[in-house]
């Protein structure tokens, strides 16, 4: 059984731009904590996102690792499940998106323990996301994790017009 994750992308338009036109959407996505990701920018970020197990509801899960790494809850909206996206280490990562605006004061992600540097039997402590900002779909293109593109297309699929 392969491993299961869900996550939430979030999406607005600017103001003063008409809902529907895909040049100016904006999407929510994180910068991956911890000394791997620290100095990296292009394909180092991801939507928000968690693994679950087998008797957990995929959009729980998806809010409850949402708030884990925002320091938030995932906003009030009306989710939809844009689809299920298979990762190049076979995990299945199903992504709910919905449409909101989202302002945290600050990211108070939660951490994870590692040992660093490697070999040296020093336990750290790390943020699981370091970062967390809207981006249009172009720059997010350029940033998020290359497994995760699909989500992306698979978003302006869902809000092109019929």
């Amino acid at each position: 059984m392969p491993v299961r994750s869900a996550g939430i992308l979030l999406y607005q338009w600017p103001p003063g731009q008409a809902a529907g036109a895909t040049d100016g959407l904006q999407v929510w996505i994180a910068h991956m904590g911890g000394p791997f990701w620290s100095h990296k920018d292009a394909h180092s970020w991801s939507i928000p996102k968690g693994e679950y197990s087998d008797d957990e509801d995929a959009l729980a899960a998806a809010r409850r690792e949402f708030a884990e790494e925002m320091g938030v809850p995932a906003p009030d909206a009306d989710y939809r499940l844009l689809g299920e996206f298979r990762q190049a280490s076979g995990k299945i990562i199903a992504v709910f998106a919905a449409r909101a605006g989202f302002a945290p004061d600050a990211i108070r992600s939660n951490t994870f323990p590692l040992e660093w540097p490697r070999g040296s039997g020093k336990i750290q402590h790390y943020p699981e996301i370091d970062d967390a900002r809207w981006f249009t779909v172009d720059e997010a293109r350029l940033k998020l994790v290359k497994g995760q593109l699909p989500v992306l297309e698979a978003l302006l699929q869902d809000l092109s017009p019929a």
